[in-house]
């Protein structure tokens, strides 16, 4: 059975703002410095399992370019363009209904495009365990990671403590990014892994998921499925994007379906989501201060993320628990602490000052 991969690439990651732009979001961003964007890495690592042919990247209409420049070596033909921001249930639904009409059968990945993998290689057996769990089983398998701390910033996922395979239990229920204390207990139980926003199944299982659960957006696709792979697929997928709804695939599908399995996976894996979420990836330097700059001095300063230009000299001193981030015209300082407002600042500054600065 052929083997599909499918990298969701159209997100703005405004949680990452200044860094992360409307014109050129995280995912395109070499954001740990390492000379490869994060685009880029999961690009090579999928490389891993599957066929350059058989990638797709899903895609906002104003990032394709950034894409085409980014993975040169990828088929025009496997960069899927969105019209407009849609959530992830349309964006998948896409690239299924896409795989089908060139594959029949086949199994597929779905993976966010702005992820950090470590352990590349444990990634790719546990990918391989499921890929082939999955064509064997009319199950929908989404990736759950075992959790290191009580982070409030994920979602959870519990599962049964029978495993109906090896590494892999029926979900028990999903809960969305809980309270400090809810995550504590969920730490504790020993019953809860990360809700990593990857996924593995047949296609025809996602679409019989599809059909049932999402029935007037499975019947949008279902009309223009013919056009797809032909000059008038824009056309198809601007009337598709025009009427479906904005919704996620946990929301859609995977807390509503009785065939939901999760494969419980320890790669070394961070959604890099947050400030937070970078501070505890780059090498802590002098002062445990995480810095990516050429010439950045710290004095008397500690716990803080600088995020600066290579060329731009920033002086720090009695600094503790702060990101520092500049990116073009915006600078930001903001507590470590209150990271998770960064969202709600982003929609002052356009109600203030405009979508010049986003």
């Amino acid at each position: 059975m052929s083997r599909y991969c499918v990298i969701m690439a159209g997100g703005v990651g405004s949680r990452f703002w200044p860094m992360s732009r409307q014109h050129h979001p995280k995912q395109f961003i070499d954001i740990l410095g390492t000379g490869e964007t994060l685009l880029q890495s999961t690009f090579r690592r999928s490389q891993l399992l599957f066929d350059t042919e058989n990638i797709l990247v899903v895609t906002n209409e104003d990032y394709v370019h950034l894409v085409k420049e980014q993975l040169p070596g990828l088929p025009h033909s496997n960069i899927l363009s969105e019209p407009s921001r849609k959530n992830t249930a349309p964006c998948i639904a896409y690239a299924a209904y896409k795989i089908r009409k060139r594959s029949g059968e086949a199994v597929m990945f779905v993976a966010p495009s702005d992820h950090l993998i470590m352990r590349e290689e444990e990634f790719r057996r546990v990918l391989d365990n499921g890929l082939n769990y999955v064509a064997e089983n009319d199950s929908l398998l989404t990736l759950g990671i075992k959790p290191s701390r009580p982070d409030t910033g994920y979602g959870y996922i519990q599962f049964a403590a029978d495993k109906t395979a090896d590494e892999i239990s029926k979900v028990k229920t999903f809960t969305e990014k809980p309270s400090a204390e809810l995550a504590q207990q969920f730490i504790q139980s020993g019953e809860f892994l990360w809700n990593s926003g990857m996924f593995l199944w047949k296609v025809s299982s996602f679409l019989k998921a599809f059909e049932r659960y999402m029935p007037e957006e499975n019947t949008l696709f279902a009309e223009q499925a013919e056009a797809f792979d032909t000059p008038d697929e824009e056309k198809a997928v601007q009337i598709i994007y025009g009427e479906a709804r904005n919704i996620s695939i946990d929301y859609g599908i995977m807390e509503k379906a009785d065939n939901v399995k999760v494969l419980i996976a320890d790669f070394g894996w961070s959604d890099l989501g947050t400030w937070g979420s970078l501070f505890e990836q780059i090498k802590i330097g002098k002062e445990t201060n995480a810095v990516v700059g050429n010439n950045v001095l710290s004095y008397d300063s500690s716990d803080n993320i600088v995020h600066m230009p290579k060329d731009k000299l920033v002086v720090i001193q009695g600094l503790q628990g702060f990101i520092v981030a500049e990116s073009d015209n915006v600078l930001l300082i903001c507590r470590m602490q209150d990271e998770q407002r960064i969202k709600n600042l982003v929609n002052e500054v356009r109600i203030e000052k405009g979508d010049q600065f986003l």
